[in-house]
């Protein structure tokens, strides 16, 4: 499985387009995470002895899929840790909603509160203790026949369900997202919000790389053809 999902490889950094349900980094459930299904792929497939080096530079919730980048060596995931803190590292993600936001183009700035009881996300006001500002930027670029429409998400910061819970306090509630407010589930328990591309300049060699992962299922809804950026 894991050759099939690996969108970019060379000696420090690996790529893969997540699927829904799986783990970045292990939790309480004790799941197998990505994390330790790449070690125990590097090593069968490069045949090496001892431990294997796989470093966790961002995460993707569960129910999210798309891209997630993954360090082969502890000099990349230093490097890369620090361009994600200084916001040096363009993520774009793709969130399927039902209903129109209230302009075609438009940014978001909240303060959000994380509730750890709940493992929710919620706006408050900016005076709220342990609030945290979140920022986005969204594009509405598609129409589904069955009325979804299909919202590209520029991340400026990086908060516990920001996209989901931003996007709620608009009314677009991301399809299958029960938590935040969406009608009903996904079948496959997934939420349509899909980590669509990353852009950042190489920890070792300062050349700028951009990683798209694909989303068939996406691009039936929307009629895309090779997807749109």
């Amino acid at each position: 499985m894991i050759a099939d999902q690996i969108l970019y490889e060379d000696n420090h950094l690996l790529a893969l387009n997540k699927l829904p349900g799986q783990i970045t980094q292990g939790d309480k459930t004790g799941d197998p995470s990505l994390a330790d299904l790449v070690k125990d792929f590097l090593k069968e497939r490069d045949q090496k002895p001892g431990n294997v080096y796989c470093g966790v530079i961002h995460r993707l919730d569960r129910p999210v899929s798309g891209v997630v980048l993954l360090a082969k060596t502890s000099k990349a995931l230093s490097r890369m840790v620090e361009k994600v803190r200084t916001r040096e590292f363009e993520k774009h993600y793709w969130a399927v909603v039902r209903n129109a936001p209230p302009q075609p183009v438009g940014a978001l700035e909240n303060w959000l509160i994380k509730v750890e009881e709940r493992n929710k996300s919620y706006v408050v006001s900016s005076g709220r203790p342990n609030a945290k500002l979140a920022r986005l930027e969204y594009r509405d670029i598609a129409v589904s026949d069955g009325g979804y429409h299909l919202l590209d998400i520029n991340l400026h910061t990086g908060r516990h369900h920001q996209i989901r819970c931003q996007l709620a306090n608009i009314g677009c509630p991301i399809k299958g997202d029960l938590k935040y407010g969406a009608p009903r589930s996904n079948d496959d328990g997934s939420i349509t919000l899909h980590a669509h591309s990353i852009a950042f300049e190489h920890p070792v060699t300062r050349q700028r790389i951009a990683i798209v992962a694909p989303n068939a299922a996406i691009d039936r809804m929307f009629d895309l053809q090779g997807g749109e950026e």
